[in-house]
């Protein structure tokens, strides 16, 4: 079942970019060849032809060889959300796929249109080795926030965890709060920021201070401090100078090895008077 036609599906978003995406294609294929003139060989390779196939061949070979499926989808520049919004295909782990044989075909049917006639198979599977490293990086860094969240049930008196509240009729998420769950006014709250690029250190600062300002709005009493990670390390002064507000109990800094980051909870906890001695 197709998503309602008065919203967007992917072959519309397709459609709208072809033009700009054909000429991206030929001034990127013209200078590689002009830049690497001296370094161009031609060479066999193994190439899948994909216009040969029809959706149920396409079908069968995505449900015997399920791991085909990510190279597949990035060479249609299609994502998971994709196929949950247009063919109603839920929580598709395009990594580890468990699909049935009708599933197989459909998501065959729909991709058919936007493989490319013909692709070398080194590569299909090189796009999905720079997906596969990316993902792996983006998680490697969402642990960092565990970490600090680790590190502060491990040396504070109190059990911290995510908490909603809400402040003028907004929603706002603590990436650690006592009391963790609802239970009562929140007492201690903690942001937990990852900035890894000068550009991004004044919207991510204005959202720490927002964030305190709303806290201590709701919450008069509560202490609030803020996890960051932030790579220039001389110009973390600067980032303490844009930070100051009296709605803010505290900053501290934190890398992502573990004697920076238990220093820096043990920092935070020390000002808000809760550190396990």
């Amino acid at each position: 079942m197709m998503a309602k036609k008065e919203y967007g599906s992917h072959p519309d978003y397709m459609a709208r970019v072809e033009p700009q995406a054909k000429a991206r294609v030929q001034q990127v294929e013209r200078a590689l060849r002009e830049a690497f003139a001296a370094a161009i060989h031609r060479e066999e390779v193994d190439v899948i032809v994909f216009s040969d196939m029809n959706p149920q061949t396409l079908g069968a070979a995505i449900f015997r060889f399920p791991a085909v499926l990510k190279p597949l989808f990035i060479a249609c520049n299609i994502a998971a959300r994709a196929v949950e919004r247009d063919i109603q295909i839920k929580n598709l782990d395009t990594y580890k796929p468990r699909l049935t044989r009708d599933q197989a075909l459909i998501i065959a049917t729909f991709i058919k249109p936007h493989l490319p006639p013909m692709i070398p198979l080194s590569g299909l599977s090189y796009l999905d080795r720079v997906e596969f490293i990316d993902k792996e990086i983006r998680k490697n860094k969402g642990r960092w926030e565990k970490d600090i969240l680790t590190a502060l049930n491990l040396l504070s008196l109190e059990e911290f965890g995510k908490r909603q509240f809400e402040s003028e009729g907004e929603s706002y998420e603590l990436d650690a709060a006592v009391p963790p769950r609802g239970e009562g006014p929140v007492r201690y709250a903690v942001d937990i920021k990852r900035i890894e690029a000068r550009r991004d250190i004044h919207k991510r600062c204005d959202e720490i201070v927002n964030k305190a300002e709303h806290l201590k709005g709701a919450f008069r009493t509560a202490k609030f401090g803020a996890v960051i990670y932030y790579p220039f390390i001389t110009e973390h002064t600067n980032v303490q100078d844009r930070l100051r507000s009296d709605n803010i109990d505290s900053i501290v800094f934190a890398a992502e090895d573990e004697e920076t980051i238990t220093n820096a909870v043990n920092l935070l906890l020390a000002k808000f008077g809760i550190r396990k001695p």
